[in-house]
């Protein structure tokens, strides 16, 4: 029973990536000893990688950007504003006003951007890990006799 459901708990952290790679007997195994050896090359790929696809898929996201972004954008652009409107001896204010929406929203995308880059490469990592982990896992399964695609 701990066998299905630690191999069941590993199936869906692998759906997850849907990475796993597909294994067809090759020499006639029966689908008890299939089962058997995919237990047994799932705990060889982790202990052998040092990686657990439950741990990998379990990671989380990167928490959102701050909103300081909007903020510290707003009081550079009111700035820029203000000394825009007192060198043009416009209305201070107004400019300042401008300034600051027009630094609040560049300042909300560079947010984003880092955010978004961050995601990326938290993506990347956990591809990477679980790339590397299958590799081993495949390898242990050919190693069985069987043909990994």
């Amino acid at each position: 029973m701990r066998f299905v459901i630690f191999a069941l708990g590993l199936t869906l952290a692998a759906s997850a990536f849907g990475q796993k790679p597909s294994v067809y007997p090759g020499h006639g195994q029966s689908p008890e000893r299939q089962a058997s050896d995919d237990g047994a090359c799932y705990g060889w790929a982790k202990q052998n990688t040092g990686i657990d696809p439950a741990v990998v898929a379990a990671q989380a996201a990167p928490a959102p950007a701050p909103v300081g972004g909007h903020v510290r954008g707003a009081a550079r652009g009111a700035a820029a504003g203000a000394v825009v409107g007192e060198l043009g001896h416009n209305d201070v204010g107004h400019a300042a006003a401008v300034g600051a929406t027009v630094g609040a929203v560049a300042g909300g995308a560079r947010a984003r951007g880092r955010y978004a880059a961050e995601t990326q490469m938290a993506q990347n990592a956990k591809m990477s890990q679980m790339d590397a982990y299958w590799r081993a896992y495949g390898a242990c399964m050919e190693g069985r006799g069987y043909t990994v695609r």
